[in-house]
C-alpha cells in the first residue's frame, strides 16, 4: 500500500491521514472534498500530501486505498461513480455510520462472487466508532482512533480482499484501534441503541431546552448556571450538525424508530412511576448496565 485517497476531509477523513502518517505511513495521501476550506486546512494541517482539485481526478486515481469518509449518501454515490472505474487491483473502504445501504450496494457493484461484476475493486465496509460532537479537518487528531473500536461488515459470503485488505487492517490497528467484525443489519441495529438515540436524545432535549428558555433570559441564564456538568454531558451531542445526521437517519430510518419507540415507552413508565418502587427498580437496572461497563 503506497498510495491512499481520502474523500472528504473533515474531521474523520483528516484524522485518517493523521494517524496514517503519525504511525509510520511513508506513501502518498491524497484528498479530494466538496467544500474547498475543508481541503485546504486538510492540507495545511498535513493530514494529506496532496489536494485533487478537480471531483474527476478522484475517478482517475490510482490509490491503492481509496476511503471514503464523507456522509452515507455521498458515499452512496461515490460508489456507483467508482465502481466502473477503478480496477480489481484497487480497494474502498468507508467509514460510513450505517451499513445496511452500503453493504446492500457494494455487492452489486463491487467485485463480489456472487454478483454479476467481476474483475473490479473490492470493497471494504468499515465504521470507526470514534469522532466529536462538532466536526471538521481543524479538529482532526492522529489519536482519534486510538482505544476505539473499528467495525467492519465484511459478512458472510464476501469475496476477502486480498493482501492489501489485510495491510488496511493492519494500518487501523496501528492507528490504535481494536477491530471487531459485525454483520450490516446487526451494525445497524446496534448503532441505533448506543450511537443514534443518544444523538437524537441529546438533540430533543437541547431543542426543547432550546425553546422553553429563549425568550426568557433570565431563565436561560439560570439554566446555564446551575446545569452543570450533568447537562453539558446530556446535551453535548446537541452541537451535532444535522447534515451527517440526516443520513444516519434516511439510511437506518427503521431501527432508530425502533429505538425511540422503546425509549418513549420506558420514560412513560418513569413517569407514571415517580412515587411508587418501580423507580428504584429503574435506578436498580439503570446501575447494573453501567456496572457491566466498568
Amino acid at each position: 500500500m503506497n498510495k491512499v485517497l481520502i474523500v472528504g476531509t473533515g474531521l474523520i477523513g483528516a484524522s485518517v491521514g493523521l494517524a496514517l502518517k503519525a504511525n509510520g505511513f511513508e506513501g502518498e495521501v491524497a484528498g479530494w472534498d466538496a467544500n474547498a476550506e475543508e481541503l485546504k486546512k486538510a492540507l495545511e494541517c498535513k493530514a494529506i500530501d496532496r489536494a485533487l482539485e478537480r471531483r474527476e481526478a478522484v475517478l482517475e486515481t490510482d490509490a491503492d486505498v481509496v476511503v471514503l469518509a464523507t456522509p452515507v449518501l455521498p458515499i452512496l454515490d461515490w460508489m456507483q461513480q467508482l465502481a466502473p472505474k477503478l480496477k480489481e487491483t484497487q480497494l474502498v473502504t468507508d467509514v460510513g455510520s450505517t451499513k445496511g445501504e452500503i453493504t446492500a450496494l457494494a455487492g452489486k457493484l463491487f467485485n463480489q462472487p456472487e454478483g454479476a461484476q467481476t474483475g473490479r475493486a473490492r470493497f471494504l465496509p468499515g465504521h470507526p466508532m470514534a469522532g466529536k460532537e462538532s466536526g471538521g479537518a481543524a479538529l482532526a487528531e492522529a489519536d482519534l482512533f486510538r482505544g476505539a473500536t473499528w467495525l467492519f461488515c465484511s459478512g458472510a459470503g464476501w469475496m476477502a480482499g486480498g493482501e492489501l485488505e489485510m495491510e488496511w487492517r493492519k494500518w487501523v490497528v496501528r492507528m490504535g484501534a481494536v477491530m471487531r467484525e459485525l454483520d450490516p443489519a446487526r451494525h445497524d441495529e446496534v448503532c441505533a441503541w448506543v450511537s443514534h438515540l443518544p444523538q437524537m436524545l441529546a438533540t430533543a432535549l437541547s431543542a426543547e431546552l432550546q425553546d422553553r428558555f429563549a425568550d426568557d433570559r433570565e431563565g436561560m441564564a439560570a439554566v446555564q448556571a446551575i446545569g452543570g456538568r450533568a447537562l453539558r454531558e446530556m446535551t453535548r451531542l446537541g452541537a451535532s450538525p444535522y447534515s451527517m445526521w440526516r443520513d444516519v437517519a434516511m439510511t437506518n430510518t427503521k431501527a432508530i424508530a425502533e429505538t425511540l419507540g422503546a425509549l418513549e415507552q420506558r420514560l412513560a413508565h418513569v413517569r407514571e412511576n415517580l412515587k411508587t418502587p418501580e423507580l428504584r427498580d429503574e435506578f436498580a437496572k439503570a446501575n447494573k448496565f453501567r456496572a457491566t461497563r466498568s
